[in-house]
């Protein structure tokens, strides 16, 4: 098995995707430290693992401070001996448009999301820094953070800002051999269950079946399975060259993303003047502005959201 003897961390791995990622480390190998804030569902996730002849413990804490990534890196130890892999997917949802966000609102998704990656990252690095093991950093992005949506100011900031994050850490680890990477699966997950969209999708997954071809194909839309596969594959030796990426996955398709460049270029002696840009902007950079959000394929009619029933 490819990741025999490793010993991962997975945070917000009691069910969904985290669960998925969860299950397939140790399908592949490796030990994993399970974390939910529920205790039943924590449990339920380490018998699931176990139940798959897998090696698994929990830590039941909600992520974000460094006093819980300490405790994570730790129970790493305790329980299995060493850390190589840090997967960091424990996420919330406080979706409001900007003028109903909450400061608390706003605050709840960063801390979970950005703050609970950064301290995650920084005490699993330390710790393979100093036992000079080449590990492995696994961070969750998300459509959202690469191009925006709508009542999402605080995800899509937390997700754009981990992608940053893995930019920079690619550079600080190198020297280390610790890999730092970014996945952007799009997948049927309860965050998903919700957007009317992927209504006929998502119930074919609930009921065992596979997803019609225009969802798995068309759109890059899968199940939480899907995306399994490449965080397993980034915590291997096999990716040892690959760092600093955002990757993304689902359904039938794998992408590799672009680091932001620029997109159009133009040059002014004496630079550029209020009065110079209501002159030359429209025309230097009007049919180059980028687009905002995410453009989806109309539906099929076959695959149309049923009518919501009238109470």
């Amino acid at each position: 098995m490819s990741l025999s003897g490793k010993v991962a961390i997975v945070t917000g791995s009691g069910r969904g995707l985290g669960l998925a990622y969860a299950r397939e480390l140790a399908r592949q190998g490796a030990a994993v430290v399970v974390n939910d804030v529920d205790a039943e569902v924590a449990a339920d996730a380490v018998r699931t693992i176990q139940s798959d002849g897998g090696r698994a413990a929990a830590v039941v804490a909600p992520v974000g401070s460094s006093d819980v990534a300490k405790r994570l890196v730790q129970a790493a130890v305790t329980e299995f001996g060493r850390l190589d892999i840090l997967v960091t997917n424990a996420g919330i949802l406080r979706d409001k448009s900007l003028l109903k966000m909450t400061d608390e609102d706003f605050d709840a998704v960063i801390n979970v999301h950005l703050r609970g990656t950064f301290t995650c990252a920084r005490e699993a690095f330390g710790y393979f820094k100093e036992h000079g093991i080449p590990g492995r950093i696994i961070t969750i992005g998300s459509p959202t953070g690469q191009r925006g949506n709508f009542g999402q100011t605080n995800y899509a900031a937390a997700k754009a800002g981990i992608v940053g994050m893995v930019r920079t850490w690619a550079l600080e680890m190198k020297k280390a051999g610790v890999t730092a990477n970014a996945v952007i699966p799009v997948a049927a997950t309860a965050m998903t269950k919700t957007v009317p969209y992927f209504q006929k999708a998502v119930e074919a997954d609930e009921r065992g079946e596979a997803m019609p071809a225009f969802f798995r194909h068309d759109l890059g839309f899968g199940t939480a399975g899907d995306v399994a596969g490449l965080v397993a594959f980034l915590a291997s030796d096999a990716a040892a060259g690959v760092t600093g990426q955002a990757i993304g996955a689902g359904g039938d398709r794998l992408q590799l993303w672009t680091h932001p460049d620029a997109a159009a270029t133009e040059y002014r002696e004496g630079g550029w003047g209020y009065q110079d840009l209501v002159e030359n902007f429209g025309a230097l950079f009007g049919d180059k502005l980028q687009s905002v959000g995410e453009d989806f394929l109309p539906l099929p009619a076959e695959l149309q959201p049923e009518p919501a029933e009238v109470r």
